[in-house]
């Protein structure tokens, strides 16, 4: 497996080896041990989740206060541009953002701690996205900044406004969260 650091401290690329022949392909999708050594993901996954979007759908960006999830993601079929978001106030990459395309062609996972943003636009007509948490969803920890904070200025590849949800549309900057 390929480990590659991000401009974000923690975010991580993994390139799983796949092995494929005419009759397809096999890929071992997640070993504590060889994750652990190889990635330094140290912490314990404790949910599995999966969304299935359209084309355009544009989910986050999310996470949660005081039990902070951290991801380990990866697109089974079709295309997303998946991002991280550095929310922390002490951090020296605060406000800063990382992006990639995953895909089920390149199978790459991108690995987020804890205490980091995160969201995905589908870039295909359908987008299965799974991902590991290390802390347990908890609606009432829910939270969130707008997916177009111009302070932040994702560079987003969308040809045309994404569709996102009436909740994510309404999410405060980052500015105006810490300011509450």
């Amino acid at each position: 497996m390929k480990v590659t650091e991000t401009n974000l401290p923690g975010v991580v690329i993994i390139e799983p080896r796949v092995f494929d022949d005419d009759r397809g392909f096999f890929q071992e999708v997640f070993n504590e041990e060889r994750y652990r050594v190889e990635a330094g993901i140290s912490e314990k996954f404790v949910q599995d989740n999966h969304s299935r979007s359209s084309f355009g759908v544009l989910r986050g960006l999310h996470f949660q206060v005081e039990k902070p999830q951290g991801k380990l993601v990866q697109v089974s079929r079709g295309e997303v541009f998946d991002v991280a978001v550095d929310i922390n106030l002490e951090s020296n990459t605060y406000m800063s953002w990382f992006g990639s395309v995953l895909n089920d062609t390149n199978h790459k996972q991108l690995y987020i701690p804890p205490g980091y943003a995160h969201g995905f636009l589908v870039l295909s007509d359908i987008a299965d996205f799974h991902y590991k948490c290390t802390d347990y969803y908890a609606p009432e920890d829910q939270s969130g900044i707008l997916w177009n904070d111009p302070d932040i200025t994702i560079d987003w590849p969308a040809e045309k406004a994404p569709i996102v949800s009436e909740r994510d549309e309404k999410l405060p900057t980052l500015s105006e969260y810490n300011h509450r």
